[in-house]
């Protein structure tokens, strides 16, 4: 059965740092790129960061860039997501997702975890 568990999350200070982590078990996933979205209260599910297969190349939502680092080990089935300079409006539940169907869209994401909770307050 595949799992996939997100980890790290918490309250934080502006300014502050946390570093996500997702793990999966089951299968492995490092044949496919990794996304991390985000979805805060009363808002969509949103993207925040994709890692390529092999984890040479990653992209970030402009709202995070230069601030959140993405990397895998594949050995371990797990990606990061190192994240810097939290601000009050990353506040929201973080998940993380292989995109088996290499579509990029969240609705298309087979296995979801059950997310880790980002807290910064001002």
């Amino acid at each position: 059965q595949v799992q996939l568990v997100e980890s790290g999350g918490g309250l934080v200070q502006a300014g502050g740092s946390l570093r996500l982590s997702c793990s999966a078990s089951g299968r492995s996933f490092s044949g496919y790129h990794m996304y991390w979205f985000r979805q805060a209260p009363g808002k969509e599910r949103e993207f925040v960061a994709r890692i390529v297969v092999g984890g040479r190349t990653t992209v970030y939502a402009d709202s995070v860039k230069g601030r959140f680092t993405l990397s895998r080990d594949s050995a371990k089935n797990t990606v990061y997501l190192q994240m810097n300079d939290l601000k009050p409006e990353d506040t929201a539940v973080y998940y993380c997702a292989p995109d088996l169907s290499w579509s990029g869209s969240a609705a298309a994401m087979d296995y979801w975890g059950k997310g880790t909770l980002v807290t910064v307050s001002s």
